[in-house]
């Protein structure tokens, strides 16, 4: 049996022993049971439990920003002495519990898995990762992660949840914490409170302005943003509201981004799904340089934008799909002959993987991109309805 088979099967017995062992409510009109929801929370937000003791899940992923980082930096830094950057720009985390697992269609288009690659199915197998990784909480094993939550000041409370001996064994108390961040995740409104402007208008609570009709109009037309067509808008097919993404992966040919320390190397290259440590088809050629495509919701939040945080604010991101063909001297530096680098940011082996094909990608240099100035602003206009409130 392989290691994330043994992992979901501790998974599945902490469910069962969950349902089995909690205590009841408590009698007093003030509190209640605890849930594995609530440990989650408190984990969440624990900076005790880096390397550093100043930083914690929600350190990256602010609940005041959509789950989102905070600033306007490319990476974050982390490790013990916070000093160690990242390599990706901080993905939300908001409105991802409907993420199915890495897949691929019919047509071997990929689709699903969480983090900016793919690279894990769940909220449980995500949380390992930023708990160990040494430019982020930098625990060197699962005991030191362990062994800090069993001196949290909520300790008692996690017995409570998963059991008196949850946190004797380290493998099955670290399960078990994974399972407390998942459950946050999937089951808190706050991750998913949809309540948007958008949200309200689909509700027929409110009207769009004129700009945003515009927008959303240009949003969805197929000759004109066609952003609809890897972001869906319309509510979903069994009338829930839309999550602005159809998970699957794209390459966007980016301009490489020097304010990642990582990218001093000119060998070094980020090519995403490819290199996610999956296998299959998710290992191939044709795989390199794709990303996920990220919900829309709460976009207009953001100050760093795509996966390498290049791009700095909203217009220029949707002028980016826009432009990218017709300017790319505006997007991309020259080299010593004076042409333009295009697609600077991935291996010349992999620029065939990048999307010229859809709109409102291509159209030749120096031609008519496919929204003008007014339009593109339109679209931002539609974009910020989708902040929550």
């Amino acid at each position: 049996m392989n290691i994330e088979a043994m992992r979901a099967l501790t998974i599945i017995f902490l469910l069962f022993t969950l349902s089995a062992c909690q205590k009841p409510a408590a009698t007093s009109s003030s509190t209640s049971a605890l849930s594995a929801a609530d440990i989650g929370k408190l984990i969440f937000h624990d900076v005790s439990l880096s390397a550093s003791g100043k930083q914690s899940c929600a350190t990256c992923h602010s609940p005041e920003h959509a789950h989102a980082q905070a600033n306007a930096l490319s990476v974050q830094f982390g490790g013990p002495l916070l000093n160690q950057p990242g390599t990706r720009a901080v993905p939300s985390i908001r409105y991802l519990a409907d993420t199915p697992p890495l897949g691929f269609d019919e047509e071997g288009t990929p689709y699903g898995g969480f983090n900016h690659d793919g690279s894990v199915d769940t909220f449980a197998a995500q949380a390992e990762r930023p708990l160990l990784a040494a430019n982020e909480m930098a625990n060197l094993t699962r005991l030191a992660v362990v062994e800090k939550l069993r001196k949290a000041d909520y300790a008692a409370q996690f017995r409570q949840v998963f059991g008196e001996t949850s946190l004797d064994q380290v493998d099955s108390a670290f399960a078990a914490l994974s399972l407390a961040l998942e459950r946050y995740q999937s089951d808190s409104p706050e991750f998913q409170p949809f309540s948007s402007k958008y949200d309200a208008y689909l509700a027929g609570k409110t009207q769009l302005t004129d700009a945003e009709s515009r927008g959303l109009k240009l949003f969805n037309d197929e000759k004109k943003g066609n952003c609809a067509a890897c972001h869906p808008s319309a509510k979903r097919e069994d009338g829930r509201p839309p999550l602005f993404t159809d998970f699957t992966y794209d390459a966007l040919g980016l301009p490489r981004n020097m304010e990642i320390p990582a990218n001093a190397d000119p060998n070094y290259v980020d090519l995403g799904l490819c290199r996610s440590g999956r296998s299959d088809r998710a290992s191939q050629d044709s795989a390199c340089g794709k990303f996920k495509v990220p919900t829309l919701r709460n976009v207009a939040t953001r100050q760093v934008f795509f996966h390498n945080g290049q791009i700095k604010n909203l217009r220029d991101a949707v002028a980016f799909y826009v432009s990218r063909d017709t300017q790319p001297e505006h997007w991309y530096p020259r080299k010593a002959d004076k042409s333009v680098a295009k697609f600077n940011d991935l291996s010349a082996r992999y620029h065939a993987n990048v999307n010229v094909e859809e709109v409102p990608y291509g159209g030749k240099r120096g031609g008519k991109p496919s929204l003008s100035d007014q339009e593109i602003e339109d679209i931002v206009s539609f974009l910020r309805t989708l902040n929550d409130q």
